[in-house]
């Protein structure tokens, strides 16, 4: 049907399928860009690990989770991305577009790290939680380890108030 709408459409007037197939493309390349560049902007919560400040964005929707921190080219060591999840599930993630090395900390609901998964940048292995979780925090690799944050350690945070 489009195709023979195109077909009538460019025997009447070849400007005017000039002009569409130029949106279209032009469009196809704003959607690429768009996800070619690292989300910045979005909400933010305070979290703790013992005395250790940790200043999160926080991605819920689909979209944000799927971005997550991919095209960063870098982050502050105090800076990190929580992921929130609607129900608790083995939640696995990877590193596809993602430029910097980076830690998951699988979180259950009361904050409790169930644990820490070391990822590689610009790889898809995928690293999953050992049990069903609504939370996985990534920090930069090593920010946990320098911390002497660990598996069984809890995060503070309202994100982590009981349900």
């Amino acid at each position: 049907m489009m195709k023979s709408f195109l077909s009538r459409a460019a025997n009447r007037s070849p400007k005017f399928l000039a002009t569409v197939f130029a949106a279209l493309v032009l469009s196809a390349g704003t959607a690429a860009t768009a996800q070619e560049s690292p989300q910045l902007n979005l909400q933010r919560v305070e979290l703790g690990a013992g005395m250790h400040r940790i200043d999160a964005q926080v991605a819920v929707s689909p979209q944000e989770r799927q971005i997550g921190l991919m095209h960063r080219k870098e982050m502050p060591q105090q800076e990190g991305m929580l992921f929130v999840f609607e129900e608790p599930a083995v939640q696995c993630f990877w590193m596809k577009n993602t430029l910097l090395p980076l830690t998951a900390a699988f979180v259950a609901d009361d904050g409790t790290i169930v644990n820490l998964a070391d990822m590689k940048p610009q790889t898809e292995d995928s690293h999953c939680s050992e049990k069903p979780v609504r939370y996985v925090l990534e920090m930069n690799q090593g920010w946990f380890a320098k911390k002497g944050v660990k598996a069984g350690a809890k995060l503070s945070g309202t994100s982590f108030a009981r349900r």
